[in-house]
């Protein structure tokens, strides 16, 4: 694992280059204690093997603005749809409204293999309403949220059983086999049986999703954290995720 050195930090490469471009769109430096935080969820990752499975992801908590939450720790940076200044808390991280808001990833949901993807959303706030989380089109791929934390792929709604709203922590969905998804929500984790089909030409949202080129199905909650990518230990990522966010809510004042 290659390193570089500042003055006082010895930071992975990788954190190092995310920690500036957050402190230069903040226009102010981080607090030691929320880059350390960054550094070892980054270092963590690496250790468990899922750092490279993440393609586009936004810590949304810790920078000191939106903009500067809105820097990509990996990928794309999304675009933000109506959010504003207001919506964003340093500890928490950035609330929808269930009507408007949303972020458009800028990543296609056919980038990825067939049979090995992944979405996540981190929860600090639970939904009230709207059917997504993270996701597009409804009959293709997996997304996270719905009435019933569904999970949808190949044509279908694919029921966990477990009722979404009013959950925070980790909410995902993954897949690593033609047959079936694994998910993990709030720290319930399981499988269901779920043919694959093929992705559409859709960028994937976070706060909502996006179906033949419009948002729809927009969702309340408030997130601290989102990935898209490959397919991944769900359990790893949530222990590292919530290891996070709380040492994020610990370091700032």
């Amino acid at each position: 694992m290659s390193w570089i050195i500042t003055p006082g930090f010895s930071f992975d490469t990788d954190a190092a280059g995310y920690i500036a471009a957050v402190e230069a769109a903040d226009g102010e430096a981080l607090e030691t204690g929320t880059r350390y935080a960054i550094d070892n969820f980054v270092i963590g990752c690496k250790q468990d093997g899922i750092w490279n499975a993440i393609k586009a992801s936004c810590i949304l908590a810790g920078a000191r603005t939106l903009a500067g939450a809105l820097v990509p720790l990996k990928g794309a940076a999304p675009t933000n749809l109506n959010f504003v200044s207001g919506d964003y808390n340093r500890k928490t991280g950035l609330k929808g409204n269930g009507t408007t808001k949303y972020l458009n990833s800028n990543r296609k949901a056919n980038v990825d293999p067939l049979d090995s993807h992944h979405l996540a959303a981190y929860l600090t706030v639970a939904r009230t309403t709207g059917t997504y989380l993270s996701g597009e089109l409804a009959s293709q791929r997996n997304s996270i949220g719905g009435t019933i934390a569904s999970l949808r792929s190949g044509g279908a709604t694919v029921s966990t059983g477990v009722n979404s709203s009013g959950l925070t922590g980790l909410m995902a969905a993954a897949r690593a086999s033609s047959s079936s998804v694994s998910y993990r929500f709030a720290g319930n984790s399981g499988t269901v049986a779920s043919a694959s089909v093929i992705a559409p030409n859709e960028n994937i949202a976070v706060f909502a999703r996006i179906h033949t080129g419009s948002a729809d199905s927009f969702c309340d909650g408030r997130f601290a954290f989102y990935s898209i990518g490959e397919s991944l230990d769900l359990a790893k990522l949530d222990t590292r995720v919530t290891a996070l966010i709380t040492a994020i809510g610990a370091a700032i004042p």
